[in-house]
């Protein structure tokens, strides 16, 4: 698993989803050429040079009327999204009607907003519009047999780089057991109505790439498996009231509305004030906000600079806030830079004083308990001690008083970010580094230049089974200490929401 976080956290959210989407769509076109799948190529091929002309083209007007930098991947997932939505046709009518319904999906990010923050999936809500005028409709022609390994294993990527597995599977299971009892009071019988709801429904496809979108999802976890079991429960049960009818785009824009009235509704412009050297690799970039920023210490940002010339980071990339809740109007970042950064990271680097960049996203579960009296111990590395850096400095200043213990492996001494934080908080904190320093603060120890290990833990931290451990930092680190901690019957370890440094 650890291997596989490093790999994926290589990828940003969107390229990932993109790539995916399109090699679904390369298998779709192949196996129509080989008679598996029972389109001919060449409406394949229509329908998706549609989508995709028609999505760019209208991203770049919408981009130009509202006076913004077009995010061009974006409007290519929304393409690829339509593309499996709508039947497959050379027909210039529907192809019209099919390019119609891309301008609308992409209008509605712009049009649909609240302040600069769009509400609904923009397939979904496009889907809606144009089936309502009766243009057209959507036949979700993805969810059949021959495509469903593949899309699976698509789903099950995205779900798990954007670490939304139980709100996927949440829905997953509940919308096949409704859709099975449900097509077996219509006659079918139990295998039959599973087989139907897994191979001939879209609900896996819809969980992996439309209901996990992340600006239309509530910030917590148990929000977000509530709001999958809605939208499950809405995707299943057939209903019609007036013009409206039960169908996937409907129950996905009904849960986008309740999202939004639940999450952070407002997308927020961050000017760059400052930029101050952690360590030689690591950096803190230093934000303010004019409208105060709501967020839990340890919780994430996601920020945008759209920039030329975008790498595989893409223009948008998700960062934990190393500031604490306590100054809702300063937002910092640590980011480590190192020799070989991505464009993203030369982009925020180079922002001048007063530069504004977009933040998207406010989200996260990685949290310290609420019952201060519970000891905890916190793994880092590296850069990971950014969101133990946010909570610790809001207990401090809630005046709270934890059991607490931080254990922080780095590369060597002069990679020791926020050193003189910690001293002045008074952490706890046993190191594990190449060398051994002249001087360790009161309290603190030195664990070796080895692996962080279960044995290691144990030694520095004997009551290491009573706590609650939260591990942060590079994915294989977290793999292999979460994987340590659980060898050694930690009860429960919380891993950083994202992945990749």
């Amino acid at each position: 698993m650890a291997r596989l976080d490093a790999l994926l956290g290589k990828l940003q959210m969107y390229r990932l989803v993109s790539l995916v989407l399109a090699a679904i769509a390369v298998v779709a076109i192949v196996e129509s050429l080989v008679g598996v799948l029972g389109f001919p190529p060449l409406a394949l091929l229509a329908t998706l040079a549609t989508v995709l002309v028609s999505c760019v083209v209208a991203n770049r007007v919408m981009a130009l009327l509202f006076r913004v930098r077009p995010h061009t991947e974006s409007s290519i997932i929304t393409a690829l999204l339509l593309f499996f939505l709508f039947f497959p046709t050379t027909d210039g009518n529907d192809l019209l009607s099919i390019a119609l319904v891309s301008a609308i999906a992409v209008a509605s990010k712009y049009v649909l907003a609240w302040r600069r923050r769009h509400i609904f999936n923009p397939a979904a809500v496009g889907a809606v519009i144009i089936t309502l005028t009766g243009l057209n409709a959507s036949v979700w022609w993805v969810g059949t047999p021959v495509l469903l390994p593949v899309v699976a294993i698509g789903a099950l990527l995205v779900l798990y780089r954007t670490r939304q597995l139980p709100m996927g599977l949440t829905f997953i299971v509940l919308a096949t057991v409704v859709v099975t009892i449900v097509q077996s009071s219509f006659g079918l019988t139990v295998p039959d109505a599973l087989v139907y709801a897994l191979g001939s429904t879209p609900l896996i496809f819809l969980a992996g790439f439309m209901l996990s979108e992340p600006l239309t999802l509530p910030p917590r976890l148990w929000q977000r498996i509530a709001l999958a079991a809605i939208v499950a429960l809405l995707f299943s049960i057939p209903f019609s009231a007036g013009p409206l009818h039960g169908s996937p785009e409907l129950a996905l824009v009904v849960g986008n509305l309740l999202a939004f009235l639940v999450g952070q509704r407002r997308g927020l412009s961050l000017s760059f004030e400052r930029s101050v050297a952690l360590t030689p690799s690591m950096t803190e970039f230093v934000f303010q906000t004019k409208h105060p920023v709501s967020f839990r210490a340890g919780q994430y940002m996601e920020l945008s600079i759209p920039h030329s010339g975008a790498d595989s980071s893409g223009t948008r990339r998700v960062f934990s806030i190393a500031s604490a809740p306590s100054n809702p109007h300063e937002v910092r970042f640590g980011v480590r830079m190192g020799e070989s950064t991505s464009s993203f990271k030369r982009a925020l680097a180079s922002l001048k004083p007063s530069q504004t960049v977009r933040a998207n996203l406010v989200a996260g579960d990685f949290l310290l308990p609420s019952d201060t009296k519970r000891p905890v111990l916190l793994v880092a590395g590296g850069i990971g001690i950014t969101p133990f850096i946010s909570q610790l400095q809001h207990d401090a200043t809630a005046g709270a008083q934890r059991d607490l213990v931080l254990v922080y492996a780095i590369r060597g001494h002069e990679e020791f970010a926020y050193a003189d934080e910690l001293k002045k908080m008074g952490i706890r904190v046993v190191l594990l580094a190449p060398s051994a320093p002249e001087h360790l603060p009161e309290g603190w120890s030195y664990a070796g230049s080895g692996r962080l290990t279960g044995d290691v833990i144990e030694r520095h931290v004997p009551d290491v089974r009573q706590r609650t451990a939260f591990v942060s930092g590079p994915p294989r680190l977290v793999g292999a200490a979460r994987s340590e901690l659980k060898r050694l019957r930690v009860r429960r370890v919380v891993t950083d929401a994202f992945s990749g440094y």
